[in-house]
């Protein structure tokens, strides 16, 4: 199955976060631009959220599957459910993208299952007939490339290209004037600028300390006299809330109040984000809105991706490190050791350079 040419109905598996699919979404375009195909995609539940405003995808299929983290078990009636549904799209071919520490098995064995005759995936080890597409898994032992890069050179080994390499997102006017109005609403001046800063992870090793949000908070509005948007998720509201009232005047929690598309348009407003490394920062890259990452050492290849953006890398604490055997092996042999956590100086330092830059 070496000729991808007639190829018109493509299965797309990647079931992982928003920013796993934003890094993806440059080979999907490529995939629908070499092959002027209908893309379905394969996304859990956290990725759906971002799917309808990637404009190369034309169909969602949303499963969270039990070898990708999620926050409760999966059912196994939902796979079997899910097979079924797979099978009756009758797709031409799948394409799995994964990260290196990931085994594609699982969700080659159900593109095998649900019939569709071409499957394509990096794999470390022979998937025999589970693959009928095999790039040989070489990271991240003998070199490690972007996110990006590696599923651009996935899909160009069925001869899938695209000149244009960017992450891009979609988002209404409407959404743009949600935003605005909402900003009003909370007593943001809309005659000054806005930062964004972005405190919220979805693991605790990523984090960085509250008491540290707000120093920096503090030395971007009196140092650069910009007003400070805290943002984030419902859940996070609390944490938004506490490193606001630390900031004092000039900020505003903003957690929980946008949609994701007005998340989108709000960034896209902004000169500058400074966020940990989560979704927030592809969706910048999207965007292209300027980013500082504070940078937990876990996966070195998802920094932003053709973007103006500063990464200030940091170690994460030996207790909260992953069991993979292969992200431990990154993190031992490959990551600087004993990184301290960025300074709210050097952060502003960072901020600066960035907004001239912008000006220039």
């Amino acid at each position: 199955m070496t000729d991808w040419t007639n190829c018109k109905n493509i299965l797309v598996i990647r079931a992982d976060n928003m920013g796993d699919l934003l890094m993806s979404s440059p080979a999907i375009r490529a995939l629908k631009g070499t092959f002027g195909c209908r893309i379905t995609l394969l996304t859990s539940t956290m990725g759906n959220l971002i799917a309808p405003f990637i404009s190369q995808i034309d169909e969602t299929i949303v499963a969270d599957l039990p070898w990708i983290k999620t926050n409760e078990p999966v059912d196994q009636n939902v796979i079997f459910s899910l097979l079924e549904k797979l099978r009756n799209y009758q797709f031409d071919a799948a394409v799995i993208f994964t990260v290196y520490s990931q085994n594609p098995l699982p969700a080659a064995m159900l593109a095998y299952m649900a019939g569709i005759p071409r499957r394509l995936a990096y794999c470390r080890e022979n998937p025999y007939h589970l693959l009928t597409n095999w790039m040989v898994e070489k990271e991240p032992y003998s070199f490690i490339q972007h996110q990006v890069k590696r599923d651009l050179e996935l899909v160009a080994s069925v001869k899938a290209k695209t000149n244009d390499k960017h992450i891009k997102i979609n988002f209404s006017e409407t959404a743009k004037k949600n935003v605005l109005k909402k900003l009003s609403d909370e007593g943001v001046n809309l005659e000054k600028d806005w930062i964004i800063i972005h405190p919220g992870v979805s693991e605790a090793k990523r984090e960085y300390p509250q008491e540290k949000w707000i120093e920096t908070g503090k030395l971007i509005r009196d140092e650069l006299h910009f007003q400070i948007l805290i943002t984030g998720s419902k859940s996070e509201e609390e944490a938004a809330t506490n490193i606001q009232e630390g900031i004092g005047d000039s900020s505003f929690s903003m957690a929980g109040i946008f949609t994701i598309e007005e998340f989108i348009a709000l960034i896209s407003m902004a000169p500058l984000v400074i966020s940990v490394n989560t979704g927030t920062v592809h969706i910048a890259a999207a965007t292209q809105t300027p980013v500082i990452v504070l940078y937990a050492l876990t996966n070195p290849q998802h920094t932003p991706w053709e973007v103006a953006s500063k990464v200030l890398s940091y170690s994460v604490k030996e207790n909260l490190g992953s069991k993979n055997e292969i992200v431990q092996y990154v993190t031992e042999q490959i990551m600087e050791k004993n990184l301290e956590l960025p300074d709210p100086f050097q952060i502003l330092q960072e901020a600066e350079k960035l907004l001239k830059m912008e000006e220039a």
